[in-house]
């Protein structure tokens, strides 16, 4: 376990949401801020992932579909759908998710490892955390957006 996403030595900070009816989460030290939805500006011949870019207090940050990002289902906006604002890898991205659900502080032992050997790719999981009848998919946005050159993104925006 990475000193960086504790709060405690024992204890994780996290933000949950959902896409297509499955919960998923990150750490909350890697979010800037939530708000609600808002149409975005779409970019020419950007990747699937990509919806387009909005105006935060005066940045141009572009906004990344995070179900398509993951391999899902294009989600489809609507009252209830929030923009996760985060800084990942230097830069500021917002993910687009279908409604943030709960912040939780949970015990770094919840956290269980991502069962090895059933044909997936792990990489963007950091494990599961098992509440009461849900499962939460902890994400790894480093992961997710490893092959993404900041300096590109900061050319779109």
């Amino acid at each position: 376990m990475n000193a960086g996403n504790t709060v405690t030595d024992d204890t994780l900070e996290i933000i949950a949401f959902m896409l297509h009816e499955q919960q998923f989460c990150v750490k909350t030290t890697s979010i800037r801020e939530i708000r609600g939805w808002a149409p975005v500006t779409p970019l020419p011949r950007a990747p699937a992932d990509v919806m387009g870019v909005m105006n935060l207090r005066g940045t141009v940050i572009p906004i990344v579909d995070l179900a398509v990002k993951l391999g899902m289902a294009k989600a489809e906006t609507s009252e209830r759908s929030a923009i996760v604002v985060t800084s990942i890898k230097g830069m500021t991205v917002g993910l687009m998710v279908d409604r943030v659900s709960d912040i939780l502080t949970v015990a770094a032992g919840e956290l269980q490892p991502v069962p090895a050997g059933i044909g997936t790719d792990t990489s963007y999981a950091q494990g599961i955390i098992a509440r009461d009848k849900a499962m939460i998919c902890f994400l790894n946005l480093e992961a997710i957006f490893a092959d993404t050159d900041p300096e590109e993104w900061n050319q779109c925006a």
